[in-house]
């Protein structure tokens, strides 16, 4: 969870960019990050050095998106529960979430970044199929443990009142 903490204080989230952040619009815009940021890589294979733009522009949207849109008007969608459960996460040392969402979401969380290491290692040598794997594997654990945040908002906004008072 420390590291956890530390990209959350490293991409400044307070609770007004939390809230513009629960945008279904921000949780959306950011699932191609990981693709796009393996594609300009390989590109160096086309275009060199100029990779670094691309690489360049995916890093700042990466800190720009939770701010990038407005506050979302309904936050009774998959994507701003998952914003929900992500902060219920990170504030598990306060308000404890039950042993098997924590337990699970660890799970999920190493299986993503797993994916990671076939990632780097193809995007290195240059093997599609390695990335390919990398990407899948990553993407899918994401997937999945987004979907266990939705669940540990959803078991955990009956327990503590400022959770439900982020559903409007």
């Amino acid at each position: 969870m420390k590291l956890a903490h530390r990209l959350e204080r490293l991409m400044a989230m307070d609770d007004a960019t939390w809230e513009r952040h629960a945008n279904p619009w921000s949780g959306w815009t950011r699932m191609p990050i990981l693709p796009l940021l393996a594609l300009s890589v390989w590109s160096r294979v086309w275009i060199g050095w100029w990779c670094l733009v691309p690489v360049l522009v995916l890093v700042v949207w990466t800190f720009w998106n939770p701010r990038a849109f407005a506050r979302p008007a309904s936050t009774d969608n998959w994507m701003s529960k998952v914003t929900f459960g992500e902060r219920v996460w990170l504030n598990a040392d306060v308000h404890p979430i039950p042993a098997h969402h924590a337990r699970m979401a660890s799970y999920l969380s190493v299986t993503a970044g797993l994916g990671l290491v076939p990632l780097t290692w193809g995007l290195w040598v240059q093997n599609p199929w390695a990335v390919v794997l990398g990407l899948v594997v990553t993407v899918v654990g994401k997937l999945w443990q987004m979907d266990r945040m939705v669940w540990i908002y959803e078991d955990m906004k009956d327990q503590v009142p400022e959770y439900a008072a982020w559903s409007r």
